[in-house]
């Protein structure tokens, strides 16, 4: 039996809606979130250097904090860089899977949409996942890494016209207008676009589903614990906040990382 010490990663503050999610469902367990600030945004990069940014951040980040079971919660990280990941860590690996599969099976009209950074929209991993559990549906993509960047200034502070630019963003997945075939499910594949929920929902023309893969992971999260006999404790230390260069924009973010109980930021060694 071993004390439970989650890991999350991320390239910016996106996965710390799946960090509110694992620790909900898991509230003795220590937590380490980083984010790898000095790459970001990761949406926009060739896929061998998603790999090899996330492996020398991950790599050390496990060995300097004792972890026990990591999140990639990255999208675009995930759908490339578990393979590896796991032939050099010796913990569980847990990455992040655009939630097509449930949306198939709530869509009432027959079409989804995937909102996710313009990689992931891309990647063959989405078009499996879409062959594999949505082949009946249409399914309407839009990349954007305009949101991942208004969902990082939005955790710094306020951010004039918010609303407005999320709603430019959306603008093409409701683009054929309303009728029996209109969108009704929304996947949200990036793990940013739940920091703007409020906004997605205000600025959809009619109503949908959202859909995040948040909850999936924290269930994952559990099953893995109990498996390898990780234990939660009664008086769980504070989470910790590490990013790849402490900057004054990964400052600015020291509030909000305080208030979701991650007490301190420091700079990952690598």
């Amino acid at each position: 039996m071993q004390p439970l010490t989650i890991g999350i990663f991320d390239s910016g503050v996106g996965g710390l809606a799946v960090y509110q999610e694992v620790r909900q469902r898991l509230p003795g367990a220590a937590y380490v979130y980083c984010f790898d600030n000095k790459h970001f945004p990761y949406g926009s990069l060739h896929e061998d250097a998603v790999i090899q940014y996330t492996l020398d951040a991950a790599v050390p980040l496990v060995q300097q904090y004792q972890l026990n079971l990591l999140i990639i919660a990255c999208n675009t990280a995930s759908t490339v860089v578990l393979p590896p990941l796991r032939q050099l860590l010796p913990i569980p690996v847990i990455g992040v899977v655009p939630a097509i599969k449930p949306a198939a099976a709530a869509t009432k009209t027959g079409t989804i949409g995937l909102l996710a950074t313009p990689a992931t929209v891309q990647r063959r991993y989405s078009d499996e996942l879409i062959l594999q559990h949505a082949s009946g549906c249409q399914v309407v993509r839009v990349g954007s890494s305009v949101l991942v960047e208004l969902a990082e200034r939005k955790l710094r502070g306020a951010v004039p016209s918010l609303a407005l630019a999320v709603q430019r963003e959306i603008a093409p997945l409701f683009a054929s207008g309303p009728g029996p075939k209109q969108i009704d499910t929304v996947v949200l594949g990036c793990t940013h676009f739940p920091l703007l929920a409020a906004e997605l929902k205000q600025a959809a023309p009619w109503p949908v589903q959202w859909l995040d893969s948040g909850a999936a992971i924290a269930a994952r999260c559990r099953e893995l614990a109990h498996k390898h006999h990780l234990v939660e404790v009664e008086a769980p230390p504070p989470g910790i906040a590490v990013c790849t260069q402490a900057d004054q924009a990964a400052q600015l973010l020291g509030p909000a990382l305080r208030s979701l109980g991650l007490r301190s930021l420091t700079e990952l060694r690598t």
